[in-house]
């Protein structure tokens, strides 16, 4: 399908129908039309409404109904529309943010201000530094020159360093004219919409003439403008067909697990009361037949039922309804009051409260909390979830000599008495920068030439922009937020970037002017992972500055720094061990004949038409030979606070952590090991990578190097990666590279089982559908209760796909908070979220489930044996008024303040064992299982409630000698039984005992007798004398000392084998929560293995990684800056390898084939030679 349109028309052909042109988004579930019919559709689904519905058509039957319709219509329309209006709620409050969307500039003849929802296909709109972007947008024009923008694109794939756009040549020239951008008339050909961010496909018709289009002049919705103070853009995709919406998938009805189980006990419970009702029957059937008909001559019936088998059918129907209170429907208003209590506490914990943006925890969902203690994986985002996305210049490490940025933890008491470096002798210094170590601003002073030359590096040696709108108020737009924490502490220690053009870079050296003739930038790929400078100095003489990875630069210097690179790598395992990320610097001095003929022999190989690449490799590698070695930078990617220990807690509590990221694979890795998921107890790293679409089966690793160890290689097409790192212990580790192909049917369940033998799993360089894809794949195949948690828009469409999503109100926007179940700021919360709120929230919902179901099934089954004595008439124990108050009134209030407020243990040692949250996961405390055992509970009680009044009464007379066994005496004394004894267990099921406890349960046993009294006596009955025509039972039954004997005798009896057997249970089969709740003072186990290891690995990554490839060639050609005048540079090229990396890679290659290269070897010998090699982790394409 192609997409034809015009612009600033808005007159539009699509070639398939259904494409919509404006740029509405709906966001809610429901609108004003739809509301009742889909709510009621949803709150069907539960079985238990269906049945209720179905048991309400039966009551309208007069002949089989024994209790009045508006016992079940009232309950069940007051559960539907409390249902609904929370639905209604939550849906209108979830959307009330994108109705306050800011308003854009949309141009028709001239400027005018439009909300976003009515910016339509084909507008010309203009946006302006720090905006978002409301739509797909071609690129027309923009203030900087060559048409060129900055975007950063977090929200969509989680990247922060900007990237760069490009207008097409023709319609820069537009510019900011008002009258040639209203008489643009061109037409776009272009792909229709899908969810693929890296590409796009057009053409654009102006003038007689077609012209290319792709991504690079794309703007899409949900990336902000940087660094740019105007561009104006033609809208290609608006809507639901915008890429960022494309990937957000659909927003679907979330069910707990508990209420899915819910519906099939709801099931068996309908069939349990089937074949009572068929007993039943069966039995009327037999004594009308036998019996019944002896009784007519005296008992005349108005309607005669000659057919003894219609009479049970009949009365088959009519125990269906009398029986119903085995499910009744006062379990689903509590529950979902029981929910909404939950999620005012979640809401209302101080301990999720961030101050610094007055940020409450929000439950933006009333029922999911239970599912809150049952998640087996969490998915997370990397950027804004895990980190801040603050980089600090946190390290450094110059000829030999190591500067930090705080002390050592060790003195954290004398840290408050340290005072921060004094920068003011430094007037263009950044007042945000902090550092600590006095000696290296004293070094500076000194002019230490090495410290100098170190810092000239980092001043010179980037790709970093710098606009200076004030005097002395500089801004930089850098592309990478590593190299503007590097600029920056070069900055404020003397050495500042002040300006650049194509062929000069100015600094401010110590208070003076110092501009130096950029010759050349050997810029960075992922191959020579490095960037280098060449530039002479005022004094004439020529340098090359390099930055880049440790293990790449140390090969490639003078044999003389041999001792200088020794204790620089002792010093960078140190900084890689505290997960930072380093960067090695070296220098050499040019020779001025040398260099001549260099460039001379570089001009050639840049206008080579064939092996160009190559022949720009080999001179690159030439010249960055025998360097100096300066020293090393260390980098901190700060992490939230408590990210560590919360993912650390979380491991102990047996749940597995996913980490899904857009970004590159070196970077990932760095967090992982920043937050202990990567650990040195998992001896090697390997990452095997492919660019061919074929599986290789899983085969065991030979046992000497790797026992217990399976190795996978999952090769596919190289676009669009998605990298997953899995990591597996006891010996040593995988890595899987896994690309798109990995996620189709054929390979899924091959990368699901392999992903789940390793301990830690991160996917790089996934899409935000590619996040969902693996979030479905692990709900599909493990039927595990995952949570997804981000905070942009590219992890919108993962938090609607699993079952519980959480978003974090970070820099990146409100999309995740608004598409997520609950909200907070800071990823530490979700430890209080799960172990505390989610676990109580499981723990209250079972047991009040356990005792909810006990009390019915105690309180209905007293009917069926009651059968067997009246003839199977269908006749009820208990009077109607106490039938519709049991579940309303007498015992509704005590199970509601179990199931809002009780508690096993504390929060305190909720948090201190997280081996508690366990049994959630296991689904132990309420399954079928033990369903079935408050079943067999709810029969025996029933059993005894019955047959001891029963028997007692037999032989039983009053205290004047008349006889006690009337039906109402029998009723009223069953009927008081039933509520001490369920009182009585809603006590022994009580662990944690409030105020609000003792006053529910003592008040409910008050009302009952007091409302009990009240409907016996004669006063009501004088009002009501139809309804209320027992009077003084009551009164008559409750004076004699036998009835509270027979009360007495029925409530030991159900209640001492509960205490027995929970006794003998927990003396000798006590569970976890039992040793904790009564041994609160015992010590902690596990609070040894949350506290933050220090690593002592070798493995580094240079920042350097999240550079874009050919941003120095953009900066050379001077197409980005804001100059008068251009004057040529020297081409730069990109750089596929180097020989030496070459030569490495195929040695490990052959290492790899012959199986000898995985896995740590058991040798002694050749374990120190591995732990002494500088590269630990293997890349293997």
């Amino acid at each position: 399908m192609k997409l034809y349109f015009m612009t600033n028309s808005r007159i539009f052909c699509f070639l398939s129908q259904g494409c919509q042109v404006d740029n509405r988004i709906r966001t809610s579930k429901y609108n004003i039309f739809t509301f009742l019919p889909i709510n009621l559709f949803e709150q069907f689904q539960r079985v238990a409404n269906a049945y209720f519905l179905f048991l309400l058509i039966l009551q309208l039957i007069p002949q089989i109904s024994s209790l009045s319709w508006f016992t079940t219509i009232v309950p069940l329309v007051l559960v539907l529309t409390i249902t609904a209006v929370k639905d209604a709620t939550d849906d209108y409050v979830g959307t009330v943010p994108f109705r306050c969307r800011p308003q854009c500039n949309v141009l028709c003849s001239r400027l005018q201000n439009e909300k976003w929802m009515n910016v339509r296909v084909g507008d010309i709109i203009k946006l302006e530094n720090n905006q978002f972007v409301a739509a797909d947008l071609l690129l027309l024009s923009s203030s900087e020159p060559y048409g060129l923008c900055y975007v950063e694109t977090a929200e969509l794939d989680g990247e922060t360093n900007l990237k760069v756009r490009q207008a097409l040549t023709v319609t820069s020239e537009l510019g900011m004219d008002m009258s040639k951008l209203a008489d643009f008339d061109g037409e776009v050909v272009c792909e229709p919409p899908n969810n693929k961010l890296d590409r796009f496909v057009g053409t654009l018709y102006w003038k007689d003439s077609r012209y290319p289009l792709d991504n690079e002049k794309l703007l899409l919705r949900g990336c902000v403008l940087r660094n740019t103070e105007w561009c104006f853009g033609m809208v290609i995709f608006a809507g639901p067909q915008t890429k960022l919406m494309q990937n957000c998938g659909r927003t679907a009805f979330k069910r707990t697990s508990i209420e899915r189980l819910m519906n099939t006990l709801v099931l068996w419970i309908f069939g349990f009361l089937l074949c009572m009702g068929i007993i039943l029957a069966i039995g009327n059937s037999i004594w009308e037949e036998k019996v019944g008909k002896n009784f007519r001559d005296y008992l005349v019936w108005e309607d005669v039922l000659s057919n003894s088998v219609f009479s049970g059918f009949l009365t088959f129907w009519s125990y269906i309804i009398i029986l119903n209170t085995v499910v009744p429907i006062s379990l689903y208003v509590s529950v979902e009051v029981i929910r909404l209590g939950h999620s005012y506490f979640i809401n209302w914990d101080r301990k999720m409260y961030y101050g610094q943006r007055d940020m409450p925890a929000e439950a933006r969902t009333t029922t999911l909390n239970e599912e809150l203690g049952q998640v087996e994986y969490i998915f997370s985002d990397k950027t804004g979830t895990l980190t801040q996305n603050i980089m600090v210049f946190n390290k450094c490490s110059i000829n030999g000599k190591t500067y930090v940025e705080m002390p050592d933890l060790v003195f954290l008491t004398q840290l408050q008495k340290t005072p921060c470096v004094d920068f003011s002798f430094n007037p263009l210094r950044d007042k945000k920068f902090h550092f600590y170590d006095h000696s290296l601003v004293e070094a500076i002073k000194l002019g230490d030439p090495m410290v100098e030359e170190f810092f000239r590096l980092l001043a010179l040696c980037h790709t970093v922009m710098s606009e200076e709108k004030n005097e002395g108020e500089l801004v930089y737009q850098a592309q990478s937020p590593d190299e503007g924490a590097l600029v920056t502490a070069a900055r404020n220690f003397g050495f500042v970037f002040r300006a650049r053009t194509p062929e000069t870079i100015t600094l401010y050296e110590m208070g003076k002017h110092v501009t130096y003739q950029l010759l050349a930038i050997l810029d960075f790929n992922n191959v020579r992972k490095r960037m280098s400078v060449i530039v002479r100095n005022p004094v004439g003489q020529i340098k090359l500055y390099s930055k880049g990875a440790d293990t790449i630069l140390f090969d490639r210097l003078d044999p003389t720094n041999d001792d200088l690179m020794y204790t620089t790598s002792e010093h960078l395992n140190e900084f890689a061990g505290e997960g930072l990320r380093t960067l090695a610097l070296a220098y050499k001095d040019l020779d001025e004949e040398y260099f001549a003929d260099w460039m001379k022999r570089l001009h050639i190989a840049s206008t080579t038409l064939e092996n160009r690449e190559e022949l720009l490799a080999s001179l690159y590698e030439e010249i960055e030979q025998d360097m100096m070695l300066l020293g090393a930078t260390a980098i901190e990617d700060k992490l939230q606070e408590g990210v560590a220990e919360t993912i650390a807690c979380l491991t102990l509590s047996s749940i597995k952590i996913w980490v899904l990221t857009g970004d590159k694979l070196e970077t990932a890795m760095n967090i992982g090991y920043s937050c202990n998921m990567l650990r040195d107890d998992m001896n090697e790293v390997f990452i095997i990578t492919g660019h061919t679409q074929s599986v290789m089966p899983i085969v065991p690793l030979s046992p000497h190097n790797a026992p217990g160890c399976f190795f996978l290689i999952l090769l596919s097409c190289p676009t669009v990666p998605a990298l997953v790192v899995g990591l597996w212990q006891p010996d040593s580790c995988v890595g899987i590279s896994l690309q798109a192909h990995a996620l189709e049917a054929d390979l899924e369940c091959l990368l699901l089982d392999t992903a789940c033998l390793c301990k830690t799993v991160v996917c790089c360089r996934v899409t935000p559908l590619q996040k969902a894809q693996v979030v479905e794949l692990v709900k599909k195949y493990k039927r595990a209760v995952t949570l997804a948690i981000g905070d942009g828009a590219n992890d919108v469409s993962m938090i609607k796909t699993a079952h519980i999503g959480v978003g974090i109100s970070g820099q990146e926007g409100m999309q995740a908070v608004l598409a997520s179940d609950y909200s907070f700021a800071q990823f530490r919360y979700l430890q209080r979220l799960l172990l505390v709120h989610g676990r109580w929230s499981y723990y209250r919902m079972c047991r009040f489930l356990c005792y909810f179901f006990y009390k019915n099934f105690a309180f209905t089954l007293v009917h069926f044996w009651f059968g067997f004595f009246c003839g199977f008439s269908a006749q009820t124990v208990y009077d109607q008024w106490f039938i519709t108050l049991f579940n309303i009134v007498y015992t509704s209030l005590p199970v509601l303040a179990m199931g809002l407020f009780d508690q096993d243990v504390n929060e305190q040692n909720s948090l201190r064992q997280p081996k508690l949250y366990e049994p959630g996961q296991l689904n132990l405390l309420f399954n079928k299982r033990q369903f079935f055992m408050c079943t067999l509970q709810g029969i025996y009680t029933s059993c005894v409630l019955f047959f001891i009044p029963y028997g007692a009464f037999s032989n039983t007379v009053r205290d004047d000698g008349s006889h006690i066994a009337d039906q109402q005496s029998f009723a009223v004394t069953i009927a008081t039984s039933l509520i001490i004894v369920v009182s009585v267990q809603i006590g022994l099921d009580t662990n944690y005992w409030t105020a609000v406890n003792h006053f529910y349960i003592w008040g409910s046993l008050t009302v009952y007798f007091s409302i009990l009294f009240a409907m016996h006596s004669d006063g009501i009955f004088r009002i009501f004398p139809s309804h209320f025509p027992f009077i003084g039972t009551a009164r008559n039954s409750l004076t004699q000392t036998s009835v509270w004997l027979v009360i007495l005798l029925t409530a030991v009896i159900c209640v001492m084998p509960v205490v027995a057997i929970r006794f003998l249970r927990t003396d000798l089969y006590p569970t976890l929560s039992d040793k904790v709740r009564y041994n609160g003072r015992k010590q902690r186990p596990q609070e040894q293995n949350l506290k933050r290891v220090r690593r002592t690995s070798s493995r580094r990554s240079a920042y350097a990684f999240s550079h874009q490839e050919g941003y120095g060639e953009l900066i050379t050609s001077g197409k980005n800056m804001k100059a008068a005048r251009l004057f040529p540079a020297p081409p730069t090229g990109r750089i596929p390898g180097s020989s030496s990396w070459i030569e490495s890679l195929l040695k490990k290659r052959t290492e790899m084939a012959s199986g000898a290269a995985v896995g740590p070897l058991n040798g002694s010998a050749e374990r120190s030679k591995s732990e002494n090699t500088p590269v630990q982790q293997q890349h293997i394409d």
